[in-house]
């Protein structure tokens, strides 16, 4: 969130809003701008539009969607937020997505992505090891890379951090759409 930093009056796109607490944050965060929110499941959809319900933002947009299929113009969006989705999604799916987001950013847009990434310490892979014998002990989630991908898309700025808690390696990845 303190990274993808919503500023006065854009328009913002988060991609897979889950529960709606990072909707509900960059809303707020942007009181004067545009926020969007787009989801697959019907079920998070219903609790996302009960959240912004719940604290007063039902000027919030909120449509169903899949990321790789975006029901938006080209050009649409000063920034675009994504957590936690690359890493559920077949790996095939990762660059068409991501060339999606590309595609919905306006020139010199700004992207943030948040997923579960491959460890970098040996005890950080238990969790790639754990996938690769068949025990989902992540909802199916498994180490992504999603730098290499966005430079092969021509996103420019990549800049990638590397975090973990409770040994659960996560990247955060940010980018922009060079300007024209």
């Amino acid at each position: 969130l303190e990274l993808a930093a919503p500023k006065p009056g854009e328009d913002v796109l988060e991609v897979a809003t889950g529960t709606g607490v990072q909707l509900v944050n960059l809303a707020r965060r942007n009181p004067h701008g545009h926020t969007v929110g787009v989801e697959l499941a019907d079920g998070m959809l219903r609790r996302t539009r009960a959240r912004l319900r719940s604290v007063g933002l039902d000027q919030v947009e909120l449509l169903p969607g899949d990321a790789r299929d975006l029901p938006f113009s080209d050009a649409s969006f000063d920034l675009v937020v994504n957590s936690y989705m690359l890493d559920l999604l077949p790996r095939d799916d990762i660059p068409r997505v991501l060339a999606e987001f590309r595609r919905v950013l306006k020139p010199d847009g700004r992207l943030v992505l948040s997923n579960m990434t491959k460890g970098e310490a040996r005890h950080h892979r238990i969790w790639d090891a754990l996938y690769a014998r068949g025990l989902n002990l992540t909802a199916n989630c498994r180490g992504v890379l999603a730098a290499p991908v966005l430079a092969e898309l021509g996103f420019s700025e990549i800049r990638r951090e590397y975090v973990t808690k409770m040994l659960f390696p996560t990247e955060i990845v940010t980018a922009r759409k060079p300007a024209l």
